[in-house]
């Protein structure tokens, strides 16, 4: 046998070897940590994920069609049932340590419930959060207030509209409600309740600025006391939509189209028509509870509604 063949056929072994071995090796199976940080002047905002859950958004949509929603949703190479991100927003503004929206806890099946590990990944504690402001009281903004039972941010106030406590929280509206809504009450008195029996619940009941540089702004329809959170620093701005949109390939082109989670669809949808010819207008950043994590970006007047444009990946200090 020539030497250069006696030469390489020990080399091909060595590959051959060594591709079997790689080829062998499982999946991970995971993401990396759910959380991204950005600054709005000098606040350091960390967008936290809750995790994902698949929706039934073309059965889900009004004012539209099922046809149209798979169009829509292709056209995005998207389809249905949808990955949707479950997003909550932790503001640091050197003075105070302020969470919008807790994620799902235990209230919406195990793909979701994680903000609070991500929180932790991300450098925060629970135990350092010094306001919790709901936007609204559905399960996957409020079910992470609570974990078995017991406050998860012990050292937190908790603010959400009077409204929306006054729907969610009460019994005879639980008593009257059909059972596939009974959840949505269930779930917020299991929320709230712990925080409002300590004493750590404070609602409130007009527009007004909470600590210094975030403000809540009244946007209705999508529940009867939804809010939005304004967060402002040294001329920038954050506004903070909750769920005045859930499916972007759909309503950012269609504003006018709705969900069976909105308790008055009419209200819903003009009030989103406002939040984005406003933040289209005037160029801010907005994140919303379910737009695909992290949920940043900005809006941009377009030929059919409006385009999303994704915040510019930050990758540190």
């Amino acid at each position: 046998m020539p030497t250069s063949i006696k030469w390489f056929l020990p080399l091909l072994t060595a590959m051959l070897v060594t591709n079997v071995a790689h080829s062998a090796v499982p999946m991970a199976g995971e993401q990396a940590p759910g959380y991204y940080r950005t600054m709005v002047g000098s606040f350091e905002v960390t967008a936290l994920s809750d995790g994902t859950v698949k929706l039934p958004v073309d059965k889900l949509l009004l004012n539209t069609t099922e046809e149209h929603v798979h169009e829509t949703l292709a056209a995005n190479f998207q389809s249905a049932p949808l990955t949707t991100s479950v997003n909550g927003y932790l503001i640091n503004t050197g003075k105070k340590l302020v969470l919008v929206d807790t994620g799902a806890g235990s209230l919406f099946g195990p793909t979701l419930g994680n903000l609070a590990n991500n929180m932790a990944a991300s450098g925060y504690k629970a135990g350092d959060v010094d306001e919790v402001y709901i936007t609204h009281m559905h399960p996957d903004h409020v079910g992470g207030l609570v974990s078995e039972g017991e406050r998860v941010f012990p050292n937190a106030v908790v603010r959400a509209n009077q409204q929306d406590a006054d729907f969610w929280l009460s019994d005879k509206n639980l008593s009257e409600a059909d059972e596939g809504s009974k959840g949505f009450f269930q779930g917020a008195m299991a929320s709230l309740n712990p925080y409002v029996e300590s004493g750590q619940f404070k609602p409130f009941a007009s527009d007004q600025e909470l600590v210094t540089g975030v403000s809540v702004i009244a946007a209705k329809g999508h529940t009867p006391g939804h809010s939005v959170y304004k967060v402002e620093s040294e001329g920038d701005t954050l506004m903070l939509w909750g769920d005045l949109i859930h499916v972007a390939a759909v309503q950012f082109p269609e504003p006018g189209i709705a969900i069976q989670f909105d308790t008055d669809s009419e209200k819903a949808v003009m009030t989103r028509a406002d939040a984005f010819a406003d933040a289209a207008a005037n160029g801010y950043l907005v994140g919303a509870a379910h737009l695909a994590f992290p949920g940043l970006g900005h809006l941009r007047d377009a030929q059919t509604g409006y385009d999303f444009i994704p915040a510019n990946y930050e990758g540190g200090q």
